[in-house]
């Protein structure tokens, strides 16, 4: 439980790490609740992969120039060799576990 991390934005959004300094492993699950209208800041391209899987609401995800929705039950999944980020289009807070390779969070 000392281990135990969560972090709230301005916006309302909140990340809590699942496994304990993930950082020091080769991938990093996380739990975010995406605030109604709520993005997270666009990451630059880097080396990884990236997967998700929404669990309640929808989601944005902006890949490179493309935009793809994705819904409660769907999941995601890409390198992460172009500019990335997720939102929320709707009024409604949209809950994913989200998982990175190697960590980034």
């Amino acid at each position: 439980h000392k281990d135990y991390f969560e972090k709230t934005d301005e916006q309302g959004s909140r990340t809590v790490w699942l496994v304990p300094s993930a950082q020091s492993n080769q991938m990093e699950p996380v739990l975010v609740t995406l605030a109604p209208h709520g993005s997270l800041p666009e990451d630059e391209p880097h080396n990884g992969e990236e997967f998700g899987y929404v669990l309640s609401g929808r989601i944005i995800v902006f890949y490179g120039d493309r935009r793809f929705d994705v819904k409660a039950g769907e999941s995601f999944y890409y390198e992460a060799d172009k500019k990335h980020r997720i939102g929320n289009p709707s009024g409604k807070a949209a809950k994913f576990l989200w998982v990175s390779t190697p960590p980034s969070f």
